[in-house]
């Protein structure tokens, strides 16, 4: 296959948080009896990393990183101290131009004051939080550790710290919410001025207490309703979708989550992070992830034993892999980037792409991928056509 190298960003997995939430299918443990062990976490990263370079060898050494995401789990209960040991390591080991996007996840409840100051010194220039509603009836239902107000201090300290690059995270169609209830959250965000908002629907996912004892939740006809007011709010000032669920000021989408829509290249380094790389010479899109619980990553730090599994994708399994990344971009990508992502003709896609503009739901554009509204609503039916 001609494929040409995407964008490479680095993925890191914290994996404990305060409380594990019922809605949350995240691989998060929470935090019992002593402390995790933050600082052989570290080193274990470090080794991670350098056993990936090793093992992808070529195919991953001498590319710059594109972008850093720390994700979790709840990162902010890794001190600064150690975030900036790791990035210094990474520094180490690969280009990390100055400017590159570095984002680290945190929740209003997790964070001592006065801590955003050594995070941005350390190098973390966007912080990402996870509020999920400004309702504190509502975020007793979702087991959220934090209060509203403590939400709206906590970004207001960031901000005074210097932060100038924020994330929020709402969710709607929440236990027993209403489309005020949704717009009132939405409204309380916009308050604050952050430069990004990530809005999406709660959904009951498998393997979790939401699941096992499911809340009352709105309908879809209502979910819907209160995404396209949520929608038309968030535009009206000045937050463009640009994906499904991200919606940002100009020039400031999300540069990390991007690269995976546009189904760049990632190292994944940490319990159960998951891992893409492109290894041009061999014509293969490779997957790793890591071993998920805590516990078994740090056993084997940077030995086999922290590889939970990998392997190159399916030649027939891409594109169904592509469009379910790259269809969730509003404005969709260029056709071109199929074949230099996948190494696979357009050819290949030609009768999914003709069921999808017959359906009216992708344009009539041939030198774009591009959903239209119809296809966005129904997003997981187009990407399902593209299943070999």
């Amino acid at each position: 296959m001609n494929l040409i190298a995407p964008p490479l960003s680095l993925y890191v997995h914290m994996p404990w948080c305060v409380k594990k939430c019922p809605y949350c299918d995240f691989n998060s443990h929470g935090v019992k009896g002593e402390p995790p062990p933050y600082a052989t976490y570290v080193d274990a990263l470090l080794a991670d990393l350098d056993a990936d370079l090793r093992d992808f060898g070529a195919a991953a050494h001498d590319r710059p990183i594109h972008s850093v995401f720390f994700g979790g789990g709840t990162p902010s209960l890794f001190a600064p101290e150690l975030v900036e040991r790791f990035l210094d390591g990474v520094r180490e080991r690969l280009a990390l131009p100055a400017g590159t996007e570095i984002t680290l996840e945190t929740n209003p409840g997790t964070v001592e004051h006065g801590r955003f100051d050594g995070y941005l010194a350390a190098g973390v220039n966007r912080l990402s939080f996870g509020i999920q509603s400004f309702d504190d009836d509502k975020l007793r239902r979702l087991g959220r550790i934090h209060s509203a107000s403590e939400a709206e201090a906590a970004v207001k300290s960031a901000q005074d710290a210097g932060y100038g690059n924020i994330n929020l995270d709402l969710m709607y169609a929440l236990p027993q919410q209403t489309q005020e209830g949704a717009l009132a959250d939405v409204e309380r965000a916009i308050a604050l001025a952050p430069t990004h908002i990530s809005h999406y629907q709660l959904t009951l996912e498998p393997n979790t207490a939401f699941a096992a004892n499911p809340p009352p939740l709105p309908d879809d006809d209502h979910a819907w309703a209160m995404q396209e007011a949520c929608e038309q709010r968030l535009a009206a000032a000045g937050y463009a979708q640009y994906e499904v669920s991200a919606y940002a000021q100009p020039d400031r989408r999300c540069a990390h989550n991007l690269n995976y829509w546009r189904f760049g290249d990632y190292l994944g380094i940490g319990a159960g992070a998951h891992g893409k790389v492109t290894d041009v010479q061999a014509g293969q899109v490779l997957r790793r992830w890591k071993t998920r619980h805590p516990k078994a990553y740090l056993t084997a730090p940077g030995e086999a034993g922290r590889i939970g599994g990998d392997g190159p994708v399916a030649v027939d399994e891409l594109p169904f892999e592509y469009m379910l990344n790259a269809l969730r971009l509003i404005d969709g990508v260029p056709m071109a980037d199929f074949t230099e992502r996948t190494g696979l003709p357009a050819e290949r896609i030609t009768p999914a792409l003709a069921a999808a503009r017959q359906r009216g739901w992708l344009t009539d554009d041939p030198g774009r991928l591009h959903t239209t509204a119809l296809g966005q609503r129904f997003l997981n039916d187009v990407i399902g056509g593209f299943l070999d």
